[in-house]
């Protein structure tokens, strides 16, 4: 068996022909002979002659395999009570006929269909449907309040919005269909029509004209055939915070994508076709895009879609319950979830009941997986926990321990080492390779590998801007980190005012637009500060306009004011009212010397500061009793 490094080192020296390797593992109704195509922004496109259909890798190859009645899908859905199994045919059978609703409304190749949903086997159905017919899907995390879809919708402007009546967790019923009313009302664009999944738990009302029941669509939709497209055709647009606080739509391809996702199932997730593979997370991020839905399917793994929480589901064992019922050989879910299940049952006395013996590996992503979190999970789950690091702009980890390859010795606090494909360089201010153990911005060298982001949608400028410019011919992934001898990588966190909360990305100018938007704010601060169980959370500083002084009542208002336009997942709960903010005597408020004052680290009083009383006023805020109770 090769090695680590030597696999390594073929991806990195003669990236054409590791590829074309691995683009002959998939199935393409003309496969590519132009494997790697430069761009003159230093990208690439990969597989550009190439045809192929993403919903056909999923299911139509599997059925044509002899494997219709094997299990593609298993729904396990504390939140309801429901536990259901779809096999490759039953799903493809939904499928086609989904699709072939979506074209008796218009929509064809290259028109956008935003996907509103809770996490219900629809949400899937939709996704591979819009796959089918060259559609392009937009995921909308179904926590995201009308403000930020109304956004997305704006962005996207999709011909049809598919979406449901409502949202389950436990004991609440989340209405969904009033927000997404609400969100239309308030966007510019209006969807011709909306697809609407009436749940038991509650029905919604129907808009004449504009709405459709979900179950009389399919019912009365001829199915429709898998039409082939480009590898270079955009596959989707899954929207991700940026430092403007304005949603960045990430586009992502279709064969490059196919290609590092089949391979990444069994190089570094080390899991074989048959085996059950469960992400623990949601359809509208990344890791649900990536590995709930489109890994799994095409490389033939039935995956798990659970609609619940790690704990109260209703306790600390329904992970532990989920992985002996189902047989899950790989686990990948969020260090926050392993880390509410440890603050629930600290002894993990729950596993007791359970036999997680099929369990292999625990991947964790999406935040830093802080070393009393690893040795928790390695000491009671007896299985490798492996952190790794990617982003919704890769699709596909950057950073891992490859099991499939060569498991290395791990190291608490290290994602280990660059995936195959990527060229990782801990690059200085002045663009110069860092010296091992110091930190810097980490980038990847150019091209990217396949399945990576292709640009942002009708953005080319702002993609150019984010990504490609800071340092000409590498990408900037925002996060800061540094090699040690080993090259083993240590993500130190984003370099920019983008913060993970509980693994979801949440932009500070996005929040701190809804808290500058009250009557009674002249200027404020939003910054994430470290939160022992979600990683960070943000918190928000103003200071009032003259007149207004009833503080609990303005922070009360701007508290209810981010839930109700980002929504409730942002977990912002705490504003403090100011004097004055520091800043420097350009004017830029001091951010990144708040946070460490907050988070009780050590800093240098900066020399541009304008006042440095003000630094001192807020250090003592801080530091005050309350400060430290509450945190």
């Amino acid at each position: 068996m090769p090695t680590y490094k030597e696999v390594y080192q073929k991806s990195i020296n003669q990236k054409a022909a590791f590829w074309a390797e691995q683009a002959a593992e998939i199935a393409w109704y003309r496969p590519p002979t132009q494997i790697l195509e430069p761009k003159p922004n230093g990208m690439a496109d990969w597989f550009a002659d190439g045809l192929l259909n993403m919903c056909y890798l999923a299911l139509d190859k599997h059925v044509e395999d002899g494997k219709g009645s094997s299990t593609a899908l298993i729904y396990d859905s504390p939140a309801t009570g429901k536990k259901e199994t779809y096999t490759y045919h039953q799903l493809l059978e939904q499928v086609s006929q989904m699709a072939g609703g979506l074209k008796s409304l218009g929509v064809g190749q290259g028109d956008r269909v935003v996907i509103y949903m809770p996490m219900v086997p629809e949400a899937v159905i939709a996704m591979l449907a819009c796959a089918r017919i060259g559609a392009v899907h937009s995921v909308v995390f179904g926590g995201f309040a009308a403000h930020e879809l109304a956004l997305r919708i704006d962005d996207a402007r999709p011909k049809v919005i598919i979406s449901a009546s409502c949202g389950k967790e436990l004991e609440k019923i989340i209405p969904y269909k009033p927000l997404l009313d609400k969100a239309i009302a308030g966007s510019t664009y209006k969807p011709a029509h909306c697809i609407i999944l009436q749940r038991p738990m509650l029905t919604a009302s129907l808009e004449p004209g504009r709405d459709l029941d979900y179950a009389e669509l399919i019912r009365k939709s001829a199915p429709a055939d898998c039409l082939p497209v480009p590898s270079t055709h955009p596959l989707y647009i899954l929207y991700t915070s940026g430092t403007t606080g304005t949603p960045k739509g990430i586009v992502r391809d279709t064969g490059g994508y196919a290609v590092a996702l089949h391979f990444s199932m069994r190089h570094v997730y080390g899991i074989q076709p048959g085996e059950v593979f469960w992400a623990a997370s949601d359809v509208g991020w990344v890791v649900g895009h990536s590995y709930i839905v489109y890994a799994p399917m095409i490389y033939g793994c039935p995956t798990v879609l659970f609609e619940g929480k790690p704990i109260k589901s209703p306790d600390a064992g329904v992970f532990w319950r989920v992985i002996q019922e189902h047989k899950v050989k790989v686990l990948f879910t969020a260090p926050t979830a392993i880390r509410v299940i440890k603050k629930e049952d600290p002894e993990a006395i729950l596993l007791k009941n359970y036999d997680i013996s099929s369990l292999r590996y625990l991947f964790v992503a999406g935040e830093r997986c802080d070393p009393a979190t690893y040795h928790w999970a390695s000491e009671h789950l007896q299985v490798p926990v492996v952190d790794h690091w990617w982003q919704t702009e890769t699709g596909w980890p950057m950073v891992a321990n490859m099991m499939g390859i060569e498991a290395l010795p791990f190291k608490p606090g290290s994602s280990t080492v660059p995936v195959c494909g990527y060229d990782i360089c801990i690059l200085g201010e002045d663009g110069t390779e860092m010296p091992n153990g110091e930190t810097g911005y980490i980038t990847a060298k150019l091209p990217l590998p396949p399945g990576c982001l292709i640009s942002l949608y009708e953005n080319e400028a702002r993609f150019h801007a984010g990504y490609l410019q800071t340092f000409p011919g590498y990408y900037l992934s925002g996060d800061g980190g540094y090699k040690d001898e080993d090259g083993y990588i240590y993500i130190m966190g984003r370099v920019d005012d983008v913060i993970n909360v509980a693994g979801h990305r949440l932009s500070t100018g996005e929040i701190e637009e809804v808290v500058a938007a009250h009557p009674a704010v002249a200027e404020c601060a939003v910054i994430g500060i470290e939160d022992e169980l979600r990683g960070q959370i943000p918190v928000g500083f103003i200071v009032l306009k003259e007149g207004f002084a009833d503080a609990a009542e303005i922070q009360a208002a701007i508290i209810s004011q981010v839930r109700d336009q980002v929504g409730a997942f942002a977990v912002f709960r705490k504003v403090y009212t100011v004097a004055r903010l520091p800043k420097t005597r350009s004017g830029k408020i001091l951010r990144k010397t708040m946070r460490k004052i907050a988070d009780r680290e050590p800093y240098t009083m900066p020399s541009t500061i304008e006042d440095p009383e003000v630094l001192e006023e807020l250090h003592q805020l801080l530091q005050a009793p309350s400060y430290k109770q509450e945190k």
